[in-house]
């Protein structure tokens, strides 16, 4: 990721200088903490721009695919099947993320499991024109279809964030495919917090309908510009903290590995961003039962299919209220609520104890 870090370009240039009206001394105060404040910021972004961590994890093997959609198998042979489903908007690897933040890895060598991933790629021209229900009756169901035949039979289906989304909707149109489903940091009341936000994000992506049209798809730096919005001083503050690690410790190697990957974002597709941004976002369709499939309601309530429904307490993406309502909605769920954020449920260091065992017992139970 060499050169995602360097298109950050230099760090800030910045002059210490005292407030011009010096005989105001909160005046003074407040600007020598800004001048503080801005010179961790830069000597952050610098100390990321200058590390030498690459990610270098062998992938595993491509066992189907269809279009840009990749099923990666990590084994082993003899491990019951469990199908992994991440979000469109950001790269599979999240669950892979590095040598010792891998959820997927960890789970093929301790616990009896087969995780295969799908791996969305990068949308090409089929993908720019496909709708949620293109990808879930299409790629998805494929990769169900040759996940089930590597043992005869069904198989549990995990879904991270939108992944989860989609992993319910795929229960929906195969019940008998699925054993269980975990969904990981789900959102299905999307009015449950911050409605003022969700309904400006929606505005934002229909104030871009005619970029949309024009290319096909909603690019990288606009999604991760919406996303930013969520938590506007998350990125100040995340590398003036980053200024103070040890560049030889291993947590600076864990920021590194987690940046570059929320650097290595991939578009979505047209018609999915003003699915997922106008129906989900706005009009709020799945909690009001009104997002559909091809020809299926996704209705939590007709769902019977064992559910384990993890909401991390400190997610600042998926408001915990949201992912709550799926666990209240569904028949046959039980929901645990690990102290972690979206991200850090899957890539933190205490993951492995709060989620990944918890998640792996509950799966080798089904």
């Amino acid at each position: 990721m060499a050169e995602l870090k360097a298109a950050l370009g230099p760090g800030l240039q910045l002059e210490n200088r005292e407030h011009p009206d010096s005989a105001d001394p909160f005046a003074a105060a407040v600007d020598r903490e800004i001048h503080a404040r801005l010179t961790a910021f830069s000597d952050g972004i610098q100390s990321y721009r200058d590390h030498p961590y690459q990610r270098e994890l062998a992938e595993p093997p491509v066992i189907w695919s269809d279009g840009a959609t990749r099923l990666l198998d990590y084994g082993p042979e003899d491990g019951t099947p469990v199908l992994f489903i991440p979000s469109l908007i950001n790269r599979a690897y999240i669950l892979d993320l590095s040598e010792r933040r891998s959820l997927l890895r960890w789970m093929a060598a301790e616990t009896g499991l087969r995780p295969l991933l799908v791996d969305w790629g990068v949308p090409g021209d089929a993908e720019r024109k496909f709708s949620l229900t293109d990808y879930i009756a299409g790629p998805l169901t494929g990769a169900l279809a040759h996940t089930r035949s590597l043992s005869d039979r069904a198989v549990p289906v995990v879904g991270y964030c939108m992944g989860g989304l989609l992993a319910l909707a795929l229960a929906a149109l195969k019940p008998g495919d699925v054993t269980g489903l975990v969904l990981m940091a789900t959102p299905w009341n999307f009015h449950a917090e911050r409605i003022a936000q969700a309904e400006a994000l929606a505005r934002a992506v229909e104030a871009g309908s005619p970029l949309l049209d024009a290319y096909g798809e909603l690019p990288v730096d606009i999604i991760q510009s919406l996303f930013s919005a969520l938590d506007p001083f998350l990125v100040t503050r995340k590398f003036i903290d980053f200024a103070r690690t040890d560049p030889a410790s291993e947590a600076a190697e864990d920021f590194v590995a987690l940046e570059d990957w929320l650097n290595d974002g991939v578009p979505l597709s047209g018609p999915v961003a003003h699915e997922c941004m106008g129906g989900w976002y706005r009009r709020n369709t799945p909690h009001r039962n009104a997002w559909r499939v091809g020809d299926t309601d996704i209705i939590p309530r007709n769902i019977d299919t064992p559910a384990l429904v993890l909401v991390p307490q400190r997610d600042r993406i998926v408001p915990p209220a949201s992912a709550h309502a799926l666990a209240e909605a569904l028949p046959n769920a039980e929901c645990q609520n690990p102290p972690l954020g979206h991200i850090g449920m899957v890539a933190a260091s205490r993951a492995r104890t709060d989620v990944w065992e918890p998640m792996a017992l509950w799966l080798r139970g089904l």
